[in-house]
């Protein structure tokens, strides 16, 4: 026992002297967090200053309207109070001492205030108000992004974009034909929600749960098995409201969508593609399942109609990406929307295209980047249109070899690779950079990393912006 009593005392000591420490992180902290009210792009000091403002003039009104006499009172308070404080303590003390006083006083008050505000506004919340206000200021001050694709490669770029801008309008296709979407697009005649409902989950800034909610998949019951929450969701308010468009309004409304989700057209969309042996076939589902190389694609019917949302947002975007995603029936398929096409040859804005890390069986096979933007530039083609749209490309550097790379090459798929001299001689600016994502909850799926692959984006989009 004798031998135990020193490490009890150590022990007492030094939990005594990381309490201390612990004490004065928290006050620091707090500290910092009250200066941080100061910092410029709140929107709090104006409005704070203006109350000041507002106060002083009402006071100096009282004071004129009671004939000043006030006024005199209060001055003539102040000085005897100094020469009362002053008569025991010299000034050079007194002053500090009042001023560091007056200044604790008020950082007390205000970060009791902005508490007070927190508890009541978000009282669940874990975030500190100021720190809330920050990162909503800098998402406010960030680019006007449109991301233009569908299937899981647009919700991942999404979900990276989302930490660097909260104006964000993903426009998504609309021509799924295959699982769960196929099924309600067959059944209740409404357009295919799935990628929608990717994207919207993306952009979710609602509680997890609530996100998961909508992302469930049923895995029994009689009618539900492969149905995913979202996709009834979606497909029920679309039935109650009228339009796609509505329901997701609405939608984004319960998820608290940083953003907006925009279908490429409002119309019942059906692709079909020509294949390098002559032979047409049609369906998105039938199209991804390819036995011969993809010459062209369209669509039923031949001129779709855009949502003026989506127009209006690649009028107003700072930066336009293409992609990730199925070349032929994620990514094309918006370009065969006649308004949007345009829309995009007007733009003056940055446009970037994103390839993917893997070729696609039967869709892409032997694809390298330069394969991807020569089959893009063939589809403008088939339109009479020999301008190039994006200018900016961004891949994937070499992968390194793995198990899961090998799994890849025994389903027929290899890595995309980018022959960036070739593409920079074509008048191509190439960024490469590693995309592809370390973890990965499926375990059999190589997919882009949605941090990675948003700050390879953010970073080429200052670099054009520093050059232009």
């Amino acid at each position: 026992m004798k031998k135990k009593a020193p490490r009890r005392r150590k022990s007492s000591r030094w939990r005594k002297q990381h309490s201390r420490k612990t004490r004065k992180i928290d006050l620091l902290g707090r500290i910092q967090r009250a200066l941080a009210w100061l910092l410029p792009g709140l929107v709090i000091k104006r409005w704070m200053l203006t109350s000041g403002f507002g106060l002083m003039l009402a006071l100096l009104g009282a004071s004129i309207w009671a004939d000043l006499r006030p006024v005199y009172w209060v001055i003539e308070a102040i000085f005897f109070l100094i020469g009362l404080v002053t008569k025991f303590l010299p000034s050079s003390i007194t002053g500090p001492i009042v001023f560091c006083f007056g200044i604790a006083l008020l950082i007390w008050g205000q970060s009791r205030s902005f508490r007070s505000i927190q508890e009541a506004v978000a009282p669940s919340k874990d975030d500190v108000l100021i720190d809330v206000l920050r990162a909503k200021s800098k998402l406010n001050r960030g680019p006007n992004i449109v991301a233009i694709g569908g299937g899981t490669g647009l919700s991942t770029l999404l979900q990276g974009l989302k930490r660097y801008s909260s104006r964000i309008t993903a426009i998504v296709t609309v021509a799924d034909d295959g699982g769960s979407s196929g099924i309600l697009r067959r059944e209740l005649g409404v357009q295919p929600p799935g990628d929608i409902r990717n994207c919207l989950a993306a952009l979710s800034t609602e509680e997890s749960l609530l996100t998961k909610l909508f992302q469930y998949r049923f895995s029994s019951g009689t009618g539900l098995v492969g149905h995913s929450f979202g996709n009834l969701f979606l497909s029920a308010l679309t039935s109650i409201t009228g339009n796609l468009e509505t329901a997701i309004t609405a939608s984004s409304s319960v998820l608290a969508v940083q953003g907006q989700v925009v279908p490429a057209t409002n119309a019942d969309v059906r692709l079909w593609a020509e294949l390098e042996n002559g032979e047409r076939i049609e369906g998105e589902s039938a199209i991804s399942h390819a036995r011969s190389p993809i010459a062209r694609i369209g669509c039923y019917p031949n001129h779709p109609p855009a949502l003026p949302s989506a127009i209006e947002a690649i009028e107003n975007a700072e930066l336009i990406i293409f992609g990730p995603g199925s070349l032929y029936t994620s990514l094309l398929p918006n370009l065969l929307v006649p308004e949007i096409l345009q829309a995009l040859l007007r733009s003056n804005a940055p446009k970037f295209y994103i390839c993917n890390l893997m070729t696609q069986p039967g869709e892409t096979d032997g694809l390298d980047v330069t394969g991807h933007i020569r089959a893009i530039e063939a589809q403008l083609a088939s339109f009479g249109i020999t301008r190039r749209i994006f200018n900016v490309i961004i891949a994937q550097k070499a992968l390194a070899q793995s198990p899961l790379l090998d799994y890849y090459f025994s389903r027929g798929s290899v890595p995309v690779k980018c022959d960036s001299n070739s593409l920079r001689l074509n008048g191509y600016k190439v960024f490469s950079a590693s995309l592809q994502a370390t973890k990965n909850n499926s375990g059999s799926v190589l997919r882009h990393d949605p941090r990675r692959l948003s700050l390879a984006v953010i970073r080429a989009y200052k670099k054009e912006k520093r050059e232009n």
